[in-house]
């Protein structure tokens, strides 16, 4: 018979690395504690483990404490994850551990497409070749419209063009960032779903030809003015 805690724990699971600083141990359980129990209050909660801390070869160093926490499906973690309970919970536990960790990614580019929760980003990306598609489809028309924009009201014409890149570049990213990444991956969210979340071939073809139609028709645009 199949144990039911294995089959429980298939929808989604979190590991997270809390460094202790020394003496901080018996502080720190009692702040894990509050953050389990109000874990328990979220929908979908299986469960948090503890596990024992992994401790420096001298008593002076940190310890690295190591939980699972347990949800059935990614979604209902998310909402775990990100929610202002937790959140809370992280300010008050600063006191009590000097850095954690929670995921890592691969590409460089999820930060644009994960939600973000201060200082953590939750929810990996979709698939590198996504990214970078979305990234060309907002990336194209910012550079292009800056570039008319610029030419037009004849700014930056007499720069060097170190200095004029510079200055470029800080405005792009920051418009990019702020204002069409969000509008981007908005548009496409039925096709840029994280990777635990995988999309069949039609809906793979529908978002690259979606992609594909719109650089197109931007670049027939474009070449008007």
């Amino acid at each position: 018979m199949a144990d039911p805690d294995v089959g429980a724990l298939v929808g989604a699971s979190l590991v997270i690395e809390h460094t202790v600083p020394a003496g901080e141990g018996l502080a720190f359980r009692w702040w894990h504690a509050k953050v389990t129990r109000a874990a328990k209050n979220f929908k979908g909660h299986i469960r948090t483990d503890l596990c024992a801390p992994v401790k420096g070869r001298q008593p002076s160093q940190p310890m690295k404490w190591y939980s699972l926490v347990h949800f059935d499906s990614p979604e209902m973690l998310n909402q775990w994850v990100n929610s202002r309970d937790r959140e809370a919970l992280i300010r008050t536990g600063r006191k009590t551990f000097a850095s954690y960790q929670f995921i890592s990614f691969s590409t460089g580019l999820e930060g644009w497409f994960s939600r973000r929760t201060g200082t953590e980003q939750s929810g990996l990306g979709p698939p590198a070749w996504k990214q970078n598609a979305a990234v060309i489809l907002a990336l194209y028309p910012t550079v292009i419209i800056q570039s008319l924009l610029f030419s037009a009201l004849g700014l930056m014409q007499s720069w060097t063009l170190p200095n004029s890149m510079i200055i470029n570049n800080i405005i792009t990213s920051s418009v990019l960032t702020w204002g069409v990444m969000p509008l981007a991956t908005k548009l496409l969210r039925f096709w840029l779903r994280p990777t635990y979340q995988p999309t069949n071939w039609k809906t793979d073809a529908l978002g690259a030809g979606v992609v594909v139609v719109a650089l197109g028709s931007m670049v027939l645009l474009f070449n008007g003015f």
